[in-house]
């Protein structure tokens, strides 16, 4: 008989029980934040306002607006349904990285998460319903920095 199956021969239905239930518990425990995490966040991005949605998601209205954020998106872009946009700052220990659109029927567009060590910097398109101002918002521990730019949307651009 191997060491292996005499291991496994010892192993009693009390304790596979115990061992199954600590397991159970282990992976609840995991699951839960990511759960109560989606559901934060899905009310951000549901929100109507933008105030509404920087306070659903970083539970302040308080921004600090700051060169140190570089924000490029074009003023006028050639479609509203794909606008170039990107974000970088130079700022330290960045969490985060969010995009709103204002006048969108839901201002939240984007949230980046930033890891330990990794340049901040974005880049994506975005959809913009009418003309509005974009804001680019950069989570650093508790401060919120903020760039913002308006964006002008024309009847000629594709769009809908």
């Amino acid at each position: 008989m191997s060491i292996l199956t005499g291991e496994l021969m010892t192993l009693s239905r009390r304790k596979f029980v115990h061992l199954l239930s600590i397991a159970t518990t282990a992976c609840t425990a995991l699951i839960t934040p990511a759960i109560s995490w989606a559901a934060w966040v899905n009310d951000a991005f549901n929100a109507n306002e933008t105030e509404e949605a920087y306070k659903k998601l970083f539970g302040s209205t308080s921004l600090k607006k700051t060169k140190k954020v570089k924000l490029k998106v074009p003023k006028v872009p050639n479609n509203n349904n794909a606008v170039p946009i990107s974000v970088k700052t130079d700022i330290q220990n960045v969490d985060s990285i969010s995009l709103f659109v204002e006048n969108n029927p839901q201002p939240l567009v984007a949230i980046f998460e930033i890891p330990d060590g990794t340049l901040p910097k974005i880049s994506t398109r975005i959809r913009i319903y009418q003309t509005t101002t974009v804001t680019a918002v950069v989570k650093t521990g508790e401060q919120l920095f903020s760039k913002s730019q308006r964006v002008t949307i024309t009847d000629g651009q594709c769009g809908g």
